[in-house]
């Protein structure tokens, strides 16, 4: 599977995006999914994760009711729409597939492929 991520860029706090990830390969739609971040200094964390049906979800508890994740399996799209954004989800967005396929992990050691990132900035 090869992943690419795209859509980010410079938004004023309180503003939206939408992140979205290509991915290639006949295996994508049986497992799940997720979106990490990194800012700078800091270790990459979890945002939000989906299962292989779409019918599972998990979010950080920082980006709870402001991030949706979403699944298309036929584009093999991964998106995440991040509404009410803050300067401190200013960071490096990565899509990562999981290992598995309905347990939505937060752990990025449970990842094993992952897209090139796409850059997140939000100004105060």
């Amino acid at each position: 599977v090869q992943l690419q991520a795209f859509g980010g860029g410079l938004v004023q706090a309180g503003g939206s995006l939408r992140l979205s990830c290509a991915a290639s390969g006949r295996t994508f739609s049986i497992y799940a999914m997720g979106w990490f971040r990194q800012a700078p200094g800091k270790e990459r964390e979890f945002v939000a994760g989906v299962s292989w049906s779409g019918g599972s979800t998990n979010y950080a508890d920082s980006v709870k009711g402001r991030f949706t994740i979403s699944r298309d399996n036929g584009k093999k799209m991964v998106d995440l729409q991040m509404s009410s954004l803050k300067p401190e989800d200013t960071a490096v967005y990565y899509c990562a597939k999981n290992k598995y396929s309905d347990y939505v992990s937060t752990r990025p050691r449970d990842y094993d492929f992952w897209g090139q990132g796409t850059e997140v900035t939000v100004s105060s």
